[in-house]
Formats: C-alpha cells, sequence, structure tokens
C-alpha cells in the first residue's frame, strides 16, 4: 500500500521491520507517482522470507519534508542515509507496540494534524534530537483512535432489514418493527405484540475471539410497558456448522453467552449463562451465574453490561454501576462450577444389606414399670367443683323470639312448620348459667399414655450410608475457559409484553468504550425519562391533594351537612367505643376451666372417621337452619 496524502496528514501505511532499521520506506504495488509521507504509523505485514524477516510491528514516522516519487513499476523504494536527497530527508521509523487498530484500520487519515499542540515544538525537538517527546504525543493519539473503536456496535439509527435476519420458524409469530423510544427521537428494535415468541439474528462479519484481553458486552433495553412474564436477554451465537442458514435460528441454536434480563413468576434476575465445552467428553455444559443481580422494575432505559477479563473475572453492571462480581473458574460464582469435581459418588455402588443408620434404638432391657396404666383416661370429673349459686337448672339458654311472627306468605305445606327464632334467655343474662349442671373436666394426674421403651445409643451404627468416591472420568484442569468465538447476535424471546426496545448493542475490547457510548446514547435519555416519572409522580400526589381540597370547598358551601355528616361519623365511634369498654355480661363465679377429653388415635376411631364426619355436618346444618346460644353451664 503505497503512503499517500499531504505533509498535513496522518496516515496509517506499511513498512518493514528489518528495513525500517535500515532507514527503508516499504511500499507495495506503487506503479503511479505519489507523495510520501514521512509522518505517519506504518504497521509491518509478514515480509517475505529471507534474511531480512521480522515480526510485525507498528512504526512511527518522524515528521519531515514529503518526497515526490516518480515510479514506473511497482518496487520497493526508500531514502537511505547513503543515498541523501536535495529534496527529501530519511525519516526516522521508530518502533511501537502492536494493537487491534494497526489490525481493522489498514489506512487511517487523521485530517489537521499541524493543529495538534506542542507540534512545532516536536519539530524543533526533532531537530535538536528530541525525539522522545514525538513518541510520547504519537502514542496517546493512538491510544485515542483505539479508544473509538468498538468491535460490534448497532445503534439501530437505520432501519434493521438487510441487516438482521428474522427468523423463519413457524414457532416465532411476533413482529419486529423499528421504532422510536416513547418520547424520544432514537430508535431502537421494538417487540410490537403481546404473548408471542420473537427471534431475530445478526451475522458479524468476523468472529470475535473472547480467549485474549478484555471483551464488553453491552446492550440497552426499555420496558416501556413493564415486564411481568418474558425474557429481554441478548444470545451471543458460536460459530454453526458449514450450510446453516440464519432463517433457521432458534432456541436450539447453540450459544458461547446468554445474557440479559428474564422475569416470570418467582423469576426475577439478570441472566448470565455461559456454555462451554467439556474436553473429556465434548459435550457443551449450561453454567449459570450465582444470585444474580435483579431486574429494574421500573418502564425506564436501562443498559446491561457484562465486562470479561483476562484474569477470569466477570463483572455485571446495571446503569453503569456495578452489580455482581465474580469468577468463571470458582464453584461459588456459577453452577455448575466449569471445573468438574476430581471424585465423583460411584454409581455401581450398593448399601450393604446390613448397614444400620440408626444412631439411637429402644433399649431391649428395658421393662414397662407395673404401676404403668395405659388405659388411665386423659381427663377426668372435677370432684371437687360445686355449682354456682343461682344457677337456673329449669331455664334454657334460648327462648323463642316473642316478637316474631309467622310471614304472611309462609306456606306450611311447601316451608314446613314456621318455628320463632330464637334469642338469648334474658334470665340467663342475670344468673350464672342456665341449663342442666355438669362437673368440669381436669386433667387425670395418673395418665401415663402408652408405655415405650427408652432410647439408648445404637452399638451397630455405621453412620449415613455414602457411596465410595471414584475418579470423575470428566474431569479436567483449567486456566482459563475455552470460551468458542462469537460470531453472531441473536434476540430469541418468549414475552407476554409488548414494548419493550432493544438499542445500542455493543461488544468491545475496552471499557471506555462502552463506558463512552452509555455517557452519550443512554444517560440523556434516561435523564429525561427520570424527569418526566417525577412530573408523573408529582402530578398524581397533586391530584389527590385537589381531590381533598374540592371535598373542603364543598363543606364550606353546605356547612349544614357537612355539621351532620360529621356528627353521625362522631356518634358511630362513641357508640361503638361505649359497648367494647362496658357492653360486657354480667361476670359470673369462678369455676375451673373446663377442659375437653382428648381421646388418642385408633384404628377404630379412624374407621369411624367418615360416619362421625357426617354426624358434624348434620350438626352444622342444624346450627344454620336455628343458631343457639352456647350453654353456660360448666361442661
Amino acid at each position: 500500500m503505497a503512503l499517500t496524502g499531504t505533509t498535513r496528514s496522518v496516515c496509517v501505511g506499511v513498512a518493514d521491520t528489518a528495513r525500517a532499521r535500515r532507514g527503508v520506506l516499504h511500499e507495495r504495488g506503487v506503479t503511479s507517482r505519489t507523495w510520501q509521507l514521512p509522518i505517519g504509523y506504518h504497521h509491518v505485514p509478514p515480509p517475505p522470507i529471507g534474511p531480512n524477516r521480522s515480526r510485525d510491528g507498528l512504526f512511527l514516522a518522524t515528521p519531515g519534508p514529503a518526497t515526490r516519487i516518480d515510479q514506473s513499476q511497482p518496487s520497493h523504494h526508500s531514502v537511505s542515509p547513503s543515498q541523501p536527497s536535495a529534496t527529501a530527508q530519511r525519516p526516522l521509523l521508530i518502533p511501537l507496540p502492536s494493537s487491534p487498530l494497526s489490525r481493522t484500520l489498514p489506512s487511517l487519515w487523521l485530517e489537521g494534524f499541524e493543529k495538534l499542540p506542542g507540534l512545532e515544538e516536536i519539530r524543533s525537538e526533532r531537530m535538536m534530537g528530541g525525539r522522545a517527546l514525538l513518541l510520547l504525543l504519537v502514542s496517546a493519539l493512538l491510544v485515542q483512535i483505539r479508544a473509538s473503536d468498538p468491535l460490534l456496535y448497532e445503534s439501530f439509527d437505520e432501519d434493521f432489514e438487510g441487516r438482521w435476519v428474522v427468523s423463519k420458524k413457524d414457532e416465532y409469530q411476533g413482529v419486529w418493527k423499528h421504532a422510536k423510544s416513547d418520547g424520544h427521537e432514537d430508535y431502537g428494535l421494538l417487540v410490537s405484540e403481546k404473548a408471542r415468541k420473537y427471534a431475530i439474528i445478526k451475522e458479524l462479519d468476523e468472529p470475535v475471539t473472547l480467549k485474549d484481553g478484555t471483551v464488553v458486552l453491552q446492550f440497552e433495553v426499555r420496558l416501556q410497558n413493564g415486564l411481568e412474564c418474558g425474557g429481554a436477554y441478548i444470545k451471543y451465537i458460536r460459530p454453526q456448522d458449514a450450510g446453516w442458514d440464519a432463517k433457521e435460528f432458534d432456541n436450539d441454536t447453540p450459544y458461547t453467552i446468554m445474557f440479559g434480563p428474564d422475569k416470570c413468576g418467582s423469576t426475577n434476575k439478570v441472566h448470565f449463562i455461559l456454555k462451554h465445552k467439556n474436553p473429556k467428553t465434548g459435550k457443551y455444559v449450561e453454567h449459570h451465574l450465582k444470585f444474580p443481580p435483579s431486574v429494574p422494575y421500573d418502564k425506564l432505559s436501562h443498559v446491561y453490561t457484562a465486562i470479561l477479563k483476562p484474569d477470569n473475572e466477570v463483572r455485571i453492571l446495571i446503569d453503569g454501576e456495578e452489580k455482581k462480581k465474580a469468577n468463571f473458574l470458582s464453584a461459588d460464582d456459577f453452577e455448575p462450577a466449569l471445573i468438574p469435581p476430581q471424585t465423583i459418588p460411584d454409581p455401581d455402588d450398593k448399601k450393604p444389606e446390613d448397614w444400620d443408620e440408626r444412631a439411637k434404638i429402644p433399649d431391649p432391657d428395658a421393662v414397662k414399670p407395673d404401676d404403668w396404666d395405659e388405659d388411665a383416661p386423659m381427663e377426668i370429673e372435677d370432684e371437687e367443683a360445686t355449682k354456682p349459686e343461682g344457677w337456673l337448672d329449669d331455664e334454657p339458654e334460648e327462648i323463642d323470639d316473642p316478637e316474631a311472627a309467622k310471614p304472611e306468605d309462609w306456606d306450611d305445606e311447601e316451608d314446613g312448620e314456621w318455628e320463632a327464632p330464637k334469642i338469648d334467655n334474658p334470665k340467663c343474662e342475670e344468673a350464672p348459667g342456665c341449663g342442666e349442671w355438669k362437673r368440669p373436666m381436669k386433667q387425670n394426674p395418673a395418665y401415663k399414655g402408652k408405655w415405650h421403651a427408652p432410647l439408648i445409643d445404637n452399638p451397630n451404627y455405621k453412620g449415613i450410608w455414602k457411596p465410595r468416591e471414584i475418579p470423575n472420568p470428566e474431569y479436567f484442569e483449567l486456566e482459563k475457559p475455552d470460551f468458542d468465538p462469537i460470531a453472531a447476535i441473536g434476540i430469541e424471546i418468549w414475552t407476554m409484553q409488548d414494548g419493550i426496545l432493544f438499542d445500542n448493542i455493543l461488544i468491545a475490547d475496552d471499557e471506555k468504550v462502552a463506558t463512552s457510548i452509555l455517557e452519550k446514547t443512554w444517560k440523556p435519555k434516561y435523564e429525561v425519562e427520570k424527569e418526566k416519572e417525577k412530573a408523573e409522580e408529582d402530578a398524581a400526589g397533586a391530584d389527590g391533594l385537589s381531590e381533598f381540597q374540592d371535598v373542603i370547598e364543598k363543606g364550606e358551601k353546605q356547612p349544614n351537612i357537612t355539621i351532620g355528616i360529621l356528627v353521625s361519623v362522631v356518634v358511630v365511634f362513641v357508640t361503638v367505643l361505649f359497648r367494647i369498654l362496658f357492653g360486657g355480661k354480667k361476670p359470673v363465679a369462678p369455676v375451673k376451666p373446663v377442659v375437653e377429653a382428648k381421646k388418642p388415635k385408633t384404628t377404630e376411631t379412624d374407621a369411624a372417621g367418615s360416619s362421625g364426619d357426617k354426624e358434624e355436618k348434620e350438626d352444622e346444618k342444624e346450627e344454620t337452619a336455628a343458631p343457639r346460644r352456647r350453654s353456660r353451664r360448666e361442661t
């Protein structure tokens, strides 16, 4: 590639490392007149096999006047110190570290190079031999250029058709739309229908490797109608087999990483799932991040970021704030762990028949005491209890309501014999009780229940049996996860909500790139949405206050009605309070409490349970037809 341009430009060009050390500027395929630039970055490809072969590298050509070169055929040209020219200076080529920028930008021009601060001073320093300052300046420029170079960036500023492929599988009936975010002029990829499955994929020009250096996965999602049940995650697809068609993208399409929000029922998490290949078995295993962060509950735009570091660390950020940090190789962070256990329980091992897992056993030498009566009842009548004075044995607890009258439309043939409803006997209100008096029950001091032999330590106890451990045939050692490359990004979701908007999908190898895009694209929108949400909340609060003010104004216009309502409320409140404090019945003479006998469960009672249930249901029906007051006698 020839180096062409002006002395006021910077070019990423080509130079041979070995030749550069001798002051040779390498040009390939030059067949016309060109302006050779001594100012520029020069990336070195692998040179031809020979004594001058050396590694690739990035070289800096220091400033100097351009040389016009006449070339009649493809050749290598140089400005050599042994062949000085009146119109040319030999450029000084300084080797710089190689970077992804040199691999992705074969020729990058930066106009206005002469405007860089300190350039004139740098040129003066070169004339004086000060080359280190120039190296520092251009190195800083290189870092700035590299920081603005994402591996993939999808802003959806233009329609996605032609760049993304919608799955043609029958199950995916959801319609994707290129639409604006609510309240913004910014476009995104919209889930437009409820209760649908969606699938769409974008293949990358070149796969992105995850094995070397930092990789940042980031995208923006806005749940404009909330998310009650559905997903809003992205699948980072690994390379597929030859002949695979993107239109066949579905849930079974293998992926490397699945990342993003998912919420339904008890599930509320930001997924991070890694599919990793076991080198022993060749099978892929899903490894889920433990205790992932939850999904924001609002309807605002949010940015989800996963940062994969070369030291096996992964960080999950929401809106630029770290929510989770984990290590790929830690069993505490992923389930199941990427590195399988060294040993596993032997699936063929069986528990011996004579294995005793009982820690305690009944004492075989224990004997039931002679005075132990298993038939003694749990409760007996309290013989010391006496009937309270004034007890009305002949008075029923309830009587017919003397004020009740038979309805005129009552038909004895159809409705049966009419009976007056029952009311509490007013005589019993003043007496300690009515009806037949019976002694209350008390606990039987002789009751001991069924006798059981005491427990002792089991001399044959061997503990809880476990199968023996054997070497795990699937075990392997790992220093770094063996990530598959990312060949495509896909969205394959099922959701009950519409209005899910994806935007600003990014893959980068520099955290600063992700932060810069977040600051420029998401943050302004989020601030607007947050202000709008706050204004709506304030308006809702003002509406509630205004309704209260309306009530006060109406009360002022109609004071008589207002006073009547307030008085009624006060009267009801005072009445209820008075009944609570002073509405109790006359206290009765203290008697010992009645405790109903608890019958032990036996086979006979269980067998009779069904008939007992029927009797209870019949009693409930009778009580429903004619409710009766509970007996006041001591039972």
